[in-house]
C-alpha cells in the first residue's frame, strides 16, 4: 500500500472515531501496527484538526448563537461552563507533558480500555431506563466533563468523546445535550492540541517528520469523514441509546486482547 493510500486510510480512521464514542487513539494505533508506513505522533494529533472542524460547519447555528448573542445569561453560562472544562483538560494537559507523559504504542491497553468502556456504556445505558434526563448543564457536570477528557488522554482507547458522554449521562444529562456540550468542548481542545504540536515542530524541526502535503492530505480526509460521521451520529441518538457502542467496544477491545495474547499484536 503507497504512503498517500495509507494516509487516507487514517484520515477515514480519525474521522470516523473522533466524535464517535469508539476512540480515535485506540483504532489509529492498532491499525498502524498492520501499516507500512509509521506516521509520526504528530501527525495523527494535527490530523484531528479536520474532524474538529467538521464539528465547528455541523454546529455553526448554535456558535454563532453563543457569540452573537455572549450577553444573554443562558449564553455567557454555557460559555463559562465551556472554558471550565477547557481549563480543566488544558492544564492538565500541560502537567503531563511537564512529566514527559508518552502514550503507549501498544495493542493491549487499548483493548482492556475498548474492553472496560463497552461495558460501562451498557451498565450505565441500563442504570438509565426509565430515569428522567436534564437538559441543563451544571457547573459539576462541566468541571466532570474536564476531568474526562484527562482521562482518555491517559489511556488510549477509552475516547475522549467515549468517556465524556459517559460521565454526563451517569449524571442525568439527556444525550443531544450531552452530545453537543462535549462535541464543542473536543473543538478548541483537538485544535489547542494540534496547535501545540506545530508549534514544536517549528522550533524543533527534527524532532518529527512531517510531510506537508500527507498531513493536508490526511486533514482533508479526516475533515470529510468526521462531517458524514457527526451528521449521523446525531440522527442515531433521536431514536437509539450508546449501547450498541457499548458491543461494539466489547467486541473489538476483546478481539485485540485476544490477538495480543496470541502474540499477534
Amino acid at each position: 500500500m503507497t504512503q498517500w493510500l495509507e494516509v487516507i486510510v487514517l484520515g477515514i480512521i480519525e474521522g470516523i472515531t473522533e466524535f464517535l464514542p469508539i476512540s480515535s487513539t485506540g483504532h489509529l494505533l492498532i491499525a498502524e501496527q498492520w501499516l507500512a508506513y509509521r506516521q509520526s505522533d504528530a501527525f495523527l494529533v494535527i490530523i484531528q484538526g479536520g474532524a474538529a472542524a467538521a464539528v465547528l460547519v455541523i454546529f455553526k447555528e448554535r456558535l454563532k448563537q453563543l457569540l452573537f448573542e455572549w450577553r444573554a445569561p443562558a449564553s455567557r453560562d454555557y460559555l463559562l461552563k465551556l472554558a471550565a472544562a477547557f481549563v480543566i483538560t488544558g492544564l492538565g494537559g500541560l502537567a503531563l507533558k511537564a512529566l514527559h507523559f508518552a502514550l503507549p504504542e501498544t495493542a493491549t491497553p487499548v483493548g482492556v480500555a475498548l474492553l472496560v468502556g463497552g461495558v460501562l456504556f451498557l451498565v450505565v445505558e441500563r442504570w438509565l431506563r426509565g430515569r428522567a434526563a436534564t437538559g441543563a448543564i451544571t457547573w459539576s457536570m462541566a468541571v466532570a466533563i474536564g476531568l474526562a477528557q484527562l482521562v482518555a488522554a491517559v489511556f488510549p482507547g477509552t475516547s475522549r468523546s467515549g468517556a465524556t458522554i459517559l460521565i454526563a449521562l451517569a449524571m442525568g444529562l439527556s444525550r443531544p445535550v450531552a452530545i453537543e456540550f462535549t462535541f464543542l468542548l473536543g473543538v478548541p481542545t483537538l485544535l489547542a492540541a494540534g496547535a501545540l504540536k506545530v508549534v514544536t515542530h517549528l522550533r524543533h524541526p527534527g524532532s518529527e517528520l512531517l510531510n506537508g502535503g500527507m498531513l493536508t492530505l490526511g486533514i482533508v480526509v479526516s475533515a470529510v469523514t468526521a462531517f458524514v460521521a457527526v451528521r449521523w451520529l446525531l440522527r442515531y441518538v433521536q431514536s437509539h441509546t450508546f449501547e450498541g457502542f457499548g458491543w461494539y467496544r466489547i467486541v473489538v477491545g476483546g478481539a485485540v486482547l485476544l490477538s495480543a495474547l496470541l502474540g499477534r499484536a
